[in-house]
């Protein structure tokens, strides 16, 4: 009996323990932990605490040109015909075996070979479709297909299997059928970087594959593929997309991510994007991180002429202006102003040959409505009933000169000030036909008359009265050498 306080004071220590071991648990893992029987409470609050214990992984952010890639053919953009082409041969079963897409990066040449992959081996919700122009994208093969580990859909990039073994290992594996697909697909991306050798090992699986088999092939460089190859496949020959279908597109990708965006900005995201859907959705995946959080993200035209590089239109209308109305002083102010805002000098020359295209074209009949506000569309109108065609072809061609004065230039804003400068000066000069048609009058007003030749009587003869009246008006004697060797040589 004596020592029956020691084993009481004993197990009172253990106890103690215990608790000591489910409070470290606790601290470590997150929750407590049960130390016994006698305590239901932690252990109750241990099963109300579990479901935040285990916060779910953050998926990882993918770019807007890999979330945003089309499933369907629907979500394929500004590629009608070749839809169309493709639903017809479906549906009155007069499928290729193989498939060539070329076009300009961007616009849908390896997502148009995912999705004919897709829409010959889909099965339907139900297991029991055929090949369709809509895949379900619910079946096992299309959502295979789309994860990319279909194992009956090969996808190989040629820019680096270029060799005679690589093409070798498909020759050997098409005589095998498929494992759970209707078709076995071969999905070679840039194909034109496969050797010379290796498309002669190609072309005879190629003209006459197997029934279980199709070709589908992507490139940029169509040119570089043989004859013999593009005889032996059905082309298509992939579109670039239109700007204002870009913008629509980008306006309702910002919808979905939940952004603001202007449409002024959205216009030279779509005119920076030249065709091409991955470029535009880069540049707008840039534009939407570049937005100000303060502003609430929102996308602004400004902020995307300041990340392009771009200059500001009405600067660009008043730099027009003065390089029309002979201004030295304000076209170098104004181009020092666009250089300081981070305008590039290649960049401006460019926006200045757009806005004498824009001229030119509203001056052939077709209005000035591809300007982005009624202030530039009437002012585009307002020179195009000013100038002449001959002014406008040939500020085209000095802005043309100078465009590639700069980008060769050491100094870009120094080439760019000097082409400016003699755009303006070359202004007022008289093209060929005019300056004949000022001669033909002041011969027939009589302004020739006094330089008449003695030998030539009164009526003389037209051609040195055209060179007399040539030298008034250039102010140059040809026959005086000693007046031309004065000038130094160009």
């Amino acid at each position: 009996m004596a020592d029956s306080p020691h084993i009481d004071g004993e197990e009172e220590t253990q106890a103690t323990a215990a608790e000591l071991e489910a409070a470290g648990q606790s601290a470590l893992f997150g929750g407590p932990v049960d130390s016994g029987p006698e305590k239901p409470a932690p252990l109750a609050a241990a099963a109300a605490a579990s479901p935040a214990a285990k916060p779910v992984a953050a998926q990882p952010y993918r770019v807007l040109a890999r979330k945003y890639r089309p499933q369907t053919f629907a979500e394929l953009i500004g590629q009608d015909a070749m839809v169309k082409t493709l639903a017809n041969a479906i549906a009155r079963d007069r499928l290729a075996h193989a498939f060539l897409m070329t076009g300009v990066r961007g616009v849908g040449k390896t997502s148009t070979a995912r999705l004919i992959a897709k829409a010959l081996n889909c099965v339907g919700p139900d297991g029991q479709g055929g090949p369709t122009i809509d895949p379900c994208g619910q079946c096992e093969p299309c959502v295979a297909i789309a994860e990319g580990r279909h194992i009956d859909v090969i996808e190989m990039d040629a820019a680096s299997h270029t060799g005679v073994d690589d093409v070798r290992e498909i020759i050997e594996a098409v005589r095998y059928a498929a494992v759970s697909a209707r078709y076995k697909i071969y999905i070679i991306d840039e194909v034109h970087m496969l050797s010379r050798n290796a498309f002669n090992a190609l072309l005879k699986t190629l003209e006459e594959p197997p029934a279980h088999v199709k070709f589908l092939f992507a490139t940029t460089e169509v040119d570089k593929l043989p004859v013999t190859v593009l005889s032996r496949c059905q082309r298509f020959d992939l579109r670039r997309i239109s700007t204002p279908l870009l913008q629509q597109h980008f306006a309702g990708i910002c919808v979905k991510e939940g952004v603001e965006a202007e449409s002024d900005a959205l216009a030279m995201v779509a005119a920076a994007a030249e065709g091409s859907v991955r470029d535009g959705l880069s540049i707008l995946d840039q534009a939407i991180a570049h937005a100000d959080l303060e502003g609430g993200g929102k996308v602004t035209g400004e902020r995307v002429r300041d990340m392009l590089g771009l200059a500001d239109r009405s600067a660009l209308r008043t730099l027009f202006a003065a390089l029309l109305n002979g201004d030295p002083q304000g076209l170098l102010a104004l181009v020092d102003n666009q250089y300081s805002l981070g305008v590039e000098p290649l960049a401006l020359m460019r926006s200045l040959m757009d806005i004498c295209h824009r001229i030119t074209v509203a001056q052939v009949g077709r209005s000035g409505g591809e300007a982005a506000t009624a202030e530039e569309r009437a002012l585009i109108e307002e020179w195009a009933e000013k100038l002449s065609p001959g002014q406008l072809h040939r500020l085209w061609q000095l802005l043309l000169k100078g465009h590639e004065e700069v980008r060769q230039a050491p100094d870009p804003l120094v080439a760019a000030q000097m082409a400016l400068l003699r755009v303006m000066h070359a202004a007022d000069m008289p093209d060929p036909g005019t300056l004949a048609k000022k001669l033909e009058e002041m011969a027939a007003s009589g302004a020739f008359a006094g330089a008449t030749p003695a030998t030539g009587g009164a009526g003389g003869d037209a051609a040195p009265q055209a060179r007399v009246g040539l030298r008034r008006l250039t102010g140059l004697r040809l026959s005086n050498r000693s007046s031309i060797r004065a000038f130094p040589a160009i």
